[in-house]
């Protein structure tokens, strides 16, 4: 039963797994030198797996598509995961915050354990490989260095990612090609990404790249806490990642959103107010601001960016509102290829119950490609994985008839 598997990320590599368990003969073809180049990166700053809250609340992360993923992440939901983990000699643990890691903390031990597991399966890995869709007998087409050649698969399994970080390998460019067969595919845009701000010159000079810490982040009927950094051309983050979906929505629609920052959100109005009204004396502002509120100088300069005169001639009451609502007008997103993830992809209504293609029989998708978004916290590769794992045993039905 040949299969073939295009795209050696998470998504890919699993349902390679599943594929070699249940009896497939696999390749995984992929565009890049080595496997699993985005995972790796992902992995950079400590591998977050997947999250350890109950479904319930799990699955609410998924948003609109959620029912949609529910059978795939039951199948396969994170304490699987931590247990497939802990089988390949890669034990996790769970963080304060609930995310899941590996003990090692990184990638590339799993990734390099992954890949000698799969190798003893019999996967074959074929790099280099770029997939330009079918020729004109219906054999999948790749572009080598040796040149243009083409193989004939019983199955197919397609997990090209979307097309954050193209340079990793995940360029979207599979969307030309199954669009020209007929595939429902929702336009693929920034997740998880930051936003362009018109900063005044002598703010975006003195503070891009400093940290805003501790803050609370409110756009609508949604807070989240947490910390984001000013860039050059506006604002990202963990906090603003988890407000993104929401925030992309209200660009598309208004052309602009307007952020509110809680500089000390545990200060209550009256006790900002109390502390405000204290004595000036010969401090100035910025000193009186960090000595009384421990508010650092990118939150100063941030209060100051935010309203038309100077902060030292506001009211202490007028101070206080501020201080916990500071506007930030954010104009747009940030280019997808700087995204962590995307959103947008396949429509799942293009496919089965198996993640088979509806227009193309024998041909599974999986993974990023997919029409669904997740905050960061270990959710992006939870239904990476899950999804890989769907699509494959969606294959091993098809190659049973």
């Amino acid at each position: 039963m040949s299969v073939a598997v295009i795209g050696a990320g998470p998504a890919g590599l699993m349902a390679a797994e599943v594929l070699a368990q249940g009896g497939a003969d696999v390749t995984v073809y992929d565009a890049m030198p080595s496997a699993g180049r985005k995972f790796l990166m992902a992995g950079r700053g400590g591998l977050n797996l997947t999250h350890s809250e109950p479904l319930p609340a799990f699955f609410t992360r998924y948003r609109d598509a959620a029912p949609r993923l529910e059978a795939a992440i039951n199948a396969f939901p994170p304490d699987r995961l931590r247990a497939w983990c802990d089988g390949l000699g890669q034990a996790t643990f769970v963080g304060t915050s609930g995310r899941v890691f590996p003990q090692s903390f990184k990638a590339s031990p799993l990734l390099r354990a992954w890949l000698r597991r799969l190798d003893g399966a019999g996967v074959r890995f074929a790099f280099r490989q770029r997939w330009t869709g079918w020729d004109e007998k219906g054999h999948l087409a790749f572009e080598t260095p040796e040149g243009r050649h083409a193989l004939e698969a019983r199955a197919t399994v397609l997990a090209l990612g979307g097309a954050s970080w193209p340079r990793l390998g995940s360029d979207g460019g599979w969307v030309q090609v199954l669009a020209a067969k007929g595939v429902a595919i929702s336009p693929l845009r920034p997740a998880n990404c930051g936003f362009t701000v018109a900063w005044s010159d002598v703010f975006r000079d003195r503070f891009e790249g400093q940290p805003l810490k501790n803050a609370e982040f409110k756009f609508g009927a949604r807070t989240e806490r947490g910390e984001a950094v000013v860039t050059r051309s506006g604002i990202e983050g963990g906090a603003i990642y988890a407000l993104s979906a929401d925030l992309r929505a209200a660009i598309l629609t208004s052309s602009e959103a307007i952020l509110h920052v809680a500089l000390r959100p545990d200060l209550h109005a009256r006790v900002l107010l109390t502390r405000l009204s204290m004595p000036r004396e010969k401090q100035s502002v910025s000193n009186f601001l960090r000595k009384a509120l421990q508010l650092s100088p990118v939150a100063i300069g941030l209060l100051q960016e935010a309203t038309s005169k100077s902060v030292a001639r506001l009211s202490p009451r007028d101070l206080a509102l501020l201080i916990n609502a500071v506007p930030i007008k954010l104009s747009g997103t940030a280019p997808i290829a700087r995204a962590i993830s995307t959103a947008g992809g396949v429509s799942f209504d293009a496919m089965d119950a198996n993640y088979m293609l509806q227009r193309l029989p024998g041909v599974f998708a999986a993974g990023e490609m997919l029409d669904w978004e997740a905050p960061t916290g270990g959710y992006l590769l939870q239904a990476s994985f899950a999804t890989g794992a769907a699509a494959a045993r969606g294959a091993l039905s098809w190659l049973a008839r």
